[in-house]
């Protein structure tokens, strides 16, 4: 059979099956999601810092870089919260909706496109956000873009795909 007469076909995967597979080789102790997760948060703002030196409307949200830690044992919840550039509902479905896939190393390419460099970040890999999964049985991101007013919510169980959509009255 000639190679013209081959067809093209894409891999199929049991994508929730895979993750699974995936988190549990990568991390072997539970604790490294919260080591993950700050690393998101920090690269977020670094991100920040860096889109602010050439947008005046981004500046004008200041330089007060923050990671925050809330633990609610009564609820069983952790949440991060960061100042960062934040990601819309389109955002979210690209890059939390698309296992492996790096915003991190995304923004290093786009550097090093312009000849620039110094803000390349923590994350590379585009799975480590997924290893809340190992201690979460939902994980819910809330999260607006940078200088934008809408909130949208990213809720998924880690099995059975995600929902996503506005936030309805969060700030």
């Amino acid at each position: 059979m000639s190679d013209e007469q081959l067809q093209s076909k894409e891999f199929e995967a049991e994508v929730s099956r895979l993750l699974e597979m995936m988190i549990h080789s990568v991390y072997s102790e539970s604790e490294v999601f919260l080591r993950e997760l700050i690393a998101n948060a920090s690269d977020a703002c670094d991100r920040l810092r860096y889109m602010q030196q050439t947008d005046e409307e981004l500046q004008k949200l200041g330089q007060d870089f923050q990671v925050d830690i809330t633990l609610d044992k009564d609820a069983g919840t952790i949440t991060i919260t960061d100042n960062g550039t934040g990601m819309s509902q389109d955002d979210l479905v690209e890059h939390l909706g698309t296992i492996a896939r790096s915003g991190t190393r995304a923004f290093a390419a786009m550097l090093e496109e312009k000849g620039e460099s110094g803000a390349a970040g923590i994350g590379q890999f585009g799975v480590g956000f997924y290893s809340a999964f190992i201690v979460a049985s939902e994980v819910e991101v809330l999260s607006k873009a940078a200088g934008k007013p809408e909130v949208s919510r990213w809720v998924s169980d880690g099995t059975s795909g995600y929902r996503v959509g506005p936030a309805e009255g969060a700030e």
